[in-house]
């Protein structure tokens, strides 16, 4: 990504009853006040810098049980 541009991270998880999504970075926290999570479980970074690269974790929780993906952000 290039810094100061929105990035958008897509999480796809489905399931009845549906799962619960939560999005962190492996290595420290999400931007603060710099970022958000939309319906379809999209997170958006707004204004990205160099600290904001690394590995996020999208993580989908049921009473099915719990699946977890990575993907990595290089600014």
């Amino acid at each position: 990504a290039v810094a100061g541009s929105t990035v958008e991270l897509g999480c796809s998880a489905r399931g009845d009853p549906a799962p619960q999504v939560q999005w962190h970075k492996e290595q420290g926290d999400l931007p603060w006040g710099r970022h958000e999570v939309d319906r379809e479980h999209t997170l958006r970074l707004y204004a990205v810098t160099a600290a904001d690269a690394g590995a996020y974790v999208c993580t989908a929780q049921s009473q099915l049980g719990t699946a977890a993906a990575t993907t990595f952000l290089h600014v």
